[in-house]
């Protein structure tokens, strides 16, 4: 990532709410619909191969319901006989059976090795579709949703290797060339992985252009790039104008490149990673320290100047520039300080320590170009002093004021490993990183289309809260903007254990979170109140109040899709379609 910004996360002040009470529970009862489905949703449960956590993130959790952003309240799914059905709601009370707007050509049965099918809506009147065995279809659909002119009409269908899911796609216009970009996820085996967990990552970001010939209008790949990781991304998106891709990921991405660039790669990674012998090798005592340096067989005493201080110490040979100098960890006795050549042409030098007693973690601060050799009789001795902390029974010697900590009883919220998630910005052309925030303990959420003209949101844990990002890939000044608040979310959402998916609604007024099976937690923001109430133990009057609404759906199947509108909750299962007021529309 030489060359890249780094950059920090702005959070506004005033989107921040330090005095925040907490969720009141409330029963207010949410009204609930649901729709038996004709024909069960085509999940596709993991393999036996498909073991790691990167399989279940990418598939094994994959949310089968997808929203249609550019038309409200507006979902699809894709059933076992492979139809593409949508539901779209305009009135709660009169709903209408979800209906088949395509079908997949291919017959889903024949395929083994098959994953999900995935959707994703690049335009108002474009869609791209996989089967889950490795095609992709670009279709044009006209206006979506229950609308008239839709019609589904694949313009693109190519086998494209092993299978994949769409990660995301986006249509726009360059050079007078309509142009599609969308981002293939893929978890492939990796033979070269001894240590780890025997697979790799890969988005393979594709353009799909429109070409003419002779009054022949047809749509074929222009460029195919791929970037490589360890771990499955959190957030991939395309920007808007498809010149320049974003990734939340705990692992970094890197582009492959061609042959070529592969030679020049592994030639500088040789030259960083080969190991260069040490400048010199120092030892010491509690009294002194010892340093040996090889010299060349032309030097002679007279050639060798050693300076020493208090706390400093320059050496060098002719009139040459310093071999060593430098600040000392310690200060010495400078004036009983010695130096000799030995028979085997090094220099050795004698330091003797002012502080006896003490051990000096290095010799020159900062200076990594010597090697530490540590006597055996010192080796035991640290050994011996630090047997205490380690035994080969499980808490030898119990105190009853000061138990060992128990790793059961730590909240999820207390462990967080994947603190060096980063965020970066990868340029389309360079195919370089170009910024780069590490988001440390900013947990990753989820993330939500709250304009389909602009890239997704991604919500990020800071503290108690979470908050949402909206990027601007056109801003490079303000590239990542603070646009919402969901109090004490990020502590919240991690006291449950059993949480599958988060969503939030468009025009932020609520946040949820739904259970692998039946139960959907609501957060609302806080509202004014109708009524006066008191804080009794400050006594003074609340002005607005943030509710938490409970449901539980009437259903024993697995919850396989959740999404958020403003003014409702759609929740998949296997063969039922749930919707939940949540917001009474204007």
């Amino acid at each position: 990532m030489a060359g890249a910004a780094h950059c920090s996360l702005q959070a506004k002040r005033l989107l921040l709410d330090p005095k925040f009470e907490g969720y009141k529970l409330s029963l207010e009862p949410l009204a609930c619909y649901q729709l038996g489905l004709d024909a069960a949703v085509a999940e596709v449960k993991l393999r036996d191969d498909q073991y790691t956590l990167d399989h279940m993130r990418a598939f094994g959790m994959y949310n089968y319901l997808h929203l249609d952003s550019w038309y409200q309240d507006n979902v699809y799914y894709v059933d076992q006989f492979g139809r593409v059905m949508n539901l779209s709601v305009t009135l709660d009370s009169a709903l209408q059976k979800p209906r088949e707007v395509f079908r997949l050509p291919t017959d889903l049965t024949a395929y083994d090795d098959r994953l999900c099918a995935s959707i994703h809506f690049s335009s108002s009147t474009w869609v791209t579709l996989s089967d889950g065995t490795g095609r992709l279809y670009l279709i044009k659909s006209g206006k979506r949703g229950n609308s008239a002119s839709e019609k589904w009409e694949i313009v693109f269908n190519e086998e494209l290797g092993s299978p994949f899911i769409i990660a995301h796609s986006v249509c726009f216009v360059k050079s007078n060339v309509h142009s599609v970009a969308v981002l293939l996820l893929r978890v492939e085996k990796d033979e070269l992985d001894t240590k780890g967990s025997g697979f790799h990552i890969t988005l393979e970001w594709l353009t799909i252009g429109e070409i003419s010939k002779e009054g022949d209008h047809r749509y074929e790949i222009f460029k195919r790039r791929v970037l490589q990781g360890k771990s499955v991304p959190h957030y991939a998106a395309i920007e808007p104008s498809g010149d320049g891709l974003m990734i939340v990921s705990y692992k970094p991405f890197k582009f492959m490149h061609d042959e070529e660039d592969k030679v020049e790669e592994n030639d500088d990674a040789k030259t960083t990673t080969e190991k260069k012998d040490p400048l010199y090798y120092w030892q010491q005592t509690d009294d002194d320290v010892t340093i040996t340096v090889h010299i060349p067989q032309d030097i002679t005493k007279d050639d060798i100047k050693v300076c020493f201080s208090p706390d400093h110490i320059c050496v060098t040979l002719k009139d040459q520039p310093p071999l060593m100098e430098g600040k000392l960890y310690s200060s010495v006795d400078h004036e009983s300080c010695t130096w000799i050549i030995r028979e085997d042409k090094s220099l050795e030098i004698s330091l003797i320590k002012k502080n006896e007693g003490s051990r000096w973690p290095e010799l020159i601060l900062g200076d990594t170009r010597g090697e530490f050799i540590m006597d055996p009789s010192q080796c035991s001795e640290i050994a011996e002093s630090l047997m205490h902390l380690t035994s080969e029974v499980m808490n030898p010697n119990p105190e009853k004021e000061n138990p060992p900590c128990n790793a059961q009883e730590l909240e999820e919220c207390d462990a967080f490993l994947e603190d060096s998630a980063s965020l970066c910005r990868f340029d389309g052309d360079t195919l370089k990183v170009t910024h780069v925030i590490h988001l440390g303990s900013n947990q990753y959420l989820f993330s939500v289309v709250v304009d389909p003209r602009e890239m997704p949101c991604f919500c990020l844990r800071h503290d108690v809260d979470a908050l949402l990002w909206q990027p601007h890939s056109d801003q490079p000044e303000n590239m990542w903007e603070h646009v919402a608040t969901f109090n004490a979310l990020g502590y919240v959402q991690a006291s449950k254990q059993d949480k599958k998916f988060m969503a939030c609604a468009p025009d932020y007024s609520y946040a949820a979170l739904c259970e692998c099976l039946r139960r959907i937690f609501i957060y609302r923001q806080p509202t004014p109140l109708s009524t006066v109430l008191y804080n009794r133990k400050e006594g003074r009057q609340v002005g607005q109040v943030a509710k938490q609404l409970v449901t539980t759906l009437e259903a024993n199947d697995p919850i396989l899709g959740f999404q958020a509108t403003s003014e409702r909750l759609f929740v998949l299962t296997t063969k039922t379609l749930f919707l939940i007021k949540v917001n009474s529309g204007n």
